[in-house]
């Protein structure tokens, strides 16, 4: 009997924008080999995350720019005889970046990309899962900013570490997970960082300053050593505040202080591991929807 095939996963993004009439419309996509319209998407490269696959092929078919928001329910069809897994999220594109997409083609693959009105889209789409997106994707429009909480990627054991605990760095297994887990920050438009003084923290978060030119903001309430229940939690309510402003943030920490971290939030405690992120994704200061990665 053979084995069963593993399904083929693909990402995209129901991406959103207000028009200049003030009507919102949707980004769709036109395939001629299929004469189909439906969201942009395509299928995972080797070891690439379903994140970063996400945010590549929106802006492969369509040209834009974009970060992702709340998630959406993956889809699930038959495709010849196997089967297809689409991972997707609403999306925007980047503050600065044009939104024009009317001279935008992609030989061979898409002939045609539209911002058509959210009323009129329903009927332009030719597959009655990529509807139901549809009708998932306007109930949770509304604008969202992700706070990412982050555990520190592999460090050195204590045992094997003659110096302070807040100077033990990462392992190369460490370094890497950092590195992998960089695009994953980056598809989430994340414009500030925040860690714990701690070496292994600032490694952690490193590569992705050094890659989106952020600057790193390090606070010892975010350390084992200086944590505090009241204090680091008026810190990340703080945090929390200011997204609408100044856009997407990361905080990263250790293990005895995440749970500060999610209580703040609102949030039940999540044991994650490292090099893990929680993404929780906050309208008007309550969290509304949470998802967890870790980088590949």
């Amino acid at each position: 009997m053979p084995a069963p095939t593993r399904d083929v996963e693909a990402a995209g993004a129901v991406v959103f924008r207000r028009s200049k009439k003030e009507c919102r419309e949707v980004l769709l996509v036109h395939r001629p080999k299929y004469d189909d319209w439906s969201f942009p998407k395509g299928k995972l490269d080797r070891g690439e995350h379903v994140t970063v696959a996400a945010v590549r092929e929106v802006e492969e078919e369509t040209g834009l720019p974009i970060r992702l928001t709340r998630p959406l329910r993956a889809q699930r069809y038959r495709v010849g005889r196997g089967w297809k897994r689409v991972h997707y999220w609403t999306g925007r594109v980047l503050e600065g970046a044009t939104d024009d997409v009317s001279d935008y083609q992609r030989p061979g693959e898409i002939d045609q990309v539209a911002w058509v009105p959210i009323a009129d889209a329903g009927r332009r789409l030719t597959y009655p899962h990529d509807r139901a997106t549809l009708r998932e994707a306007i109930a949770a429009r509304k604008t969202t900013y992700p706070l990412i909480v982050l555990r520190h990627s592999d460090s050195r054991s204590r045992d094997t570490w003659r110096g302070t605990d807040a100077a033990r760095p990462l392992l190369a297994s460490g370094k890497r997970q950092a590195e992998r887990l960089s695009a994953v920050l980056a598809a989430f438009g994340v414009t500030r960082v925040v860690t714990s003084t701690s070496e292994r923290c600032r490694q952690t978060v490193e590569p992705y300053a050094v890659a989106a030119d952020v600057p790193i903001e390090s606070t010892t309430l975010l350390s084992e050593e200086g944590a505090a229940a009241e204090a680091t939690g008026a810190l990340i309510l703080g945090l929390a505040s200011e997204l609408p402003g100044r856009g997407p943030l990361v905080v990263c920490s250790h293990r005895p202080v995440l749970p500060m971290v999610f209580s703040a939030l609102g949030m039940r405690k999540l044991a994650l591991e490292k090099g893990e992120i929680a993404v929780a994704h906050i309208r008007k200061g309550r969290v509304v929807a949470i998802e967890r990665h870790l980088p590949l």
